[in-house]
């Protein structure tokens, strides 16, 4: 049986998923084919948002998985929608890289430093909100493209290729993104989460599979005892999972968009699951913020902890100082 992991075909999407599909088979025990798939996001241009959100990197993948043209697909835990794919469940969350965003600058530069004006690119709402927060006198601006491509926009960093065009002072990119690449000699700060609130499920990978093939759970008739599937509950982090509930909770409560300027970070400590998340002005000018905490370390304690932390956004006006439907 050789097992067939769907991926997009970016060097992130590829590195990730080949270390996926290099623990499913030294676990497993079975051979692993890596299946190519164009996604829409990859092939059109123009902002995220204009393009209809993060969702359009995961249809095709899915679409693949539903016409078993692969087997698995392995996606970035941020980039899937909240709400469920019939015929489809995420078989594991593996432990969690490094939740953080970072600052990318010329000259090893960092926030603080930057300045006044200084050009910062990102493609995501949700850090140009908090980078505007924290800095209301710099050009933020909406950039598309690679890891690679992105940090050819910043002069002198290193390993950039010849030529790169290094029209902005700095570019913010996810942690775990550079950690997966081996480029994190390109970070000039990492930025904590008191400044920065990373992305519901950020630094966390999704493995989703066809919901027959998935790990059974205990008591039920569902899902496999296959292989394959014990492969992947061999995979699968629990406190990852926790947190990661508890943040896409959020999301779902707030029926935020994936353009949404909406920030969430949950983590276990000893016997509690704590949440903090915040919503914010795309122009930097407003955000709130709350957080909680729970002692119900299972799925539906940290689904339930994620709405109350959403309810708490809202009654402090979340809907009203963003667009949180925004796609």
């Amino acid at each position: 049986m050789t097992v067939r992991i769907g991926t997009r075909a970016s060097k992130l999407a590829l590195t990730q998923t080949q270390q996926t599909a290099d623990q499913l088979a030294a676990v497993g025990g079975f051979p692993v084919e890596l299946v190519h798939i164009t996604t829409e996001g990859d092939v059109k241009t123009g902002s995220l948002s204009q393009m209809g959100g993060t969702g359009v990197f995961v249809a095709a993948l899915r679409d693949a998985l539903l016409q078993e043209t692969c087997d698995v697909a392995v996606h970035s835990l941020k980039d899937l929608p909240t709400g469920a794919a019939l015929g489809l469940t995420i078989a594991a969350t593996p432990k969690r890289a490094d939740v953080r965003d970072v600052l990318c600058a010329r000259d090893g530069l960092k926030l603080a430093d930057l300045p006044q004006g200084a050009k910062v690119g990102t493609g995501s709402p949700r850090r140009a909100a908090q980078l505007r927060a924290a800095r209301p006198d710099l050009d933020v601006q909406d950039i598309r493209g690679n890891v690679d491509t992105r940090l050819g926009r910043v002069p002198g960093l290193p390993g950039n290729a010849a030529g790169a065009p290094g029209d902005l002072d700095a570019v913010v990119l996810a942690a775990a993104g550079l950690e997966r690449i081996g480029r994190l000699d390109a970070v000039s700060e990492f930025f904590e989460t008191d400044v920065m609130l990373p992305a519901p499920g950020q630094g966390s990978l999704a493995i989703e599979c066809r919901s027959a093939d998935a790990p059974r759970k205990a008591g039920s008739t569902e899902g496999s005892q296959g292989v394959l599937a014990q492969a992947l509950a061999a995979l699968n982090d629990e406190d990852t999972r926790l947190a990661v509930t508890a943040e896409r909770a959020v999301l779902a409560r707030l029926e935020a968009g994936c353009a949404a300027p909406v920030g969430a970070f949950a983590y276990r400590k000893g016997s509690m699951l704590y949440l903090e998340a915040a919503v914010c002005a795309v122009d930097g000018t407003r955000t709130v913020r709350e957080k909680k905490a729970t002692d119900g370390l299972t799925e539906v304690g940290a689904t339930l902890l994620g709405i109350e932390v959403a309810e708490l956004l809202l009654a402090a006006g979340a809907a009203e100082i963003a667009d949180l439907a925004a796609s």
